[in-house]
């Protein structure tokens, strides 16, 4: 009998709920201090971390090989026979090839790791729809085959508050920064078909890198159903904002609000305000 397992990262930010009704198994990962290590989302949260940014900026790391070698372990005893992966962007963090690497010694699990090519709920839209799609009845093979197709109907995009915090963690050139922090200039960031962040758009000042994000929504469903995330860093007024903004606009199947995991705190700051769209499909 086939039994298809859901693998995410912590970074996919998927709420309680979801991980529950489709029991989605998350490995989490790491967040690093100089005299303590937390796991993501289970004994530090999104807030504990912006509130502490100003005092130390922690390192991330990916789950541990021993980590993943134990959720196999569990697959395994639960009886799993197949596996459905789909961690944070290859291009963002090694946990997309050392999954790869892992699942190639457990061959008693026909596994599938996908690179999702985002991050939070570009990732974790994906896992939602397969979710669905097993409940409908797909097979493995059936989901497989359309996993593409589901990434390309995602996209993400975010404002952040300060590129103080990009800049630190390397994410973007150093010069470019330092000029973007002096005039007030707000990028908004999104995500490119190889899964590394990019500058979408520039704005000058909050308001409106505000009304950009709106603009960018209401563009893309003028033309497509979608459902949409609103989501935010250590900005949650702003979200609400927008998440209420949002409730009357046409074609939204659905709206959803969430904080972003602290891992993707470290590296954005307080002050993130981001939206992930994902386009109805017809299968």
């Amino acid at each position: 009998m086939t039994k298809i397992a859901l693998v995410t990262d912590s970074t996919s930010d998927l709420d309680k709920d979801i991980i529950n009704k489709y029991n989605i198994k998350v490995l989490p990962l790491r967040i690093v201090y100089k005299d303590k290590e937390y796991i993501d989302r289970v004994n530090i949260t999104p807030k504990e971390v912006y509130d502490n940014l100003e005092k130390e900026i922690p390192h991330t790391s990916l789950p541990s090989m021993q980590d993943m070698e134990k959720l196999f372990e569990q697959l395994e005893t639960e009886g799993y026979t197949h596996a459905i992966i789909v961690p944070i962007s290859s291009g963002l963090s090694g946990t997309y090839s050392t999954l790869k690497l892992v699942s190639e010694n457990y061959p008693n699990i026909i596994t599938t790791v996908f690179d999702s090519k985002s991050l939070t709920l570009g990732a974790g839209a994906i896992l939602i729809k397969c979710g669905e799609l097993l409940e409908s009845g797909k097979t493995y093979e059936e989901i497989v085959e359309v996993l593409p197709k589901i990434r390309d109907s995602i996209s993400v995009f975010y404002a952040v508050d300060t590129l103080k915090y990009l800049i630190v963690g390397g994410r973007i050139g150093k010069v470019s920064g330092t000029v973007g922090e002096l005039l007030n200039i707000k990028p908004i960031i999104s995500i490119d078909s190889s899964g590394i962040y990019y500058t979408y758009a520039k704005v000058r000042g909050s308001k409106k890198a505000l009304n950009k994000l709106m603009d960018i929504v209401k563009d893309i469903l003028v033309s497509s159903k979608c459902r949409i995330w609103v989501m935010h860093g250590g900005a949650e007024n702003e979200c609400k904002k927008m998440y209420e903004a949002f409730k009357s606009l046409p074609n939204i199947t659905f709206l959803g609000m969430g904080d972003i995991s602290p891992v993707a705190g470290v590296h954005t700051g307080p002050g993130l305000l981001g939206l992930v769209i994902m386009r109805e499909l017809d299968f």
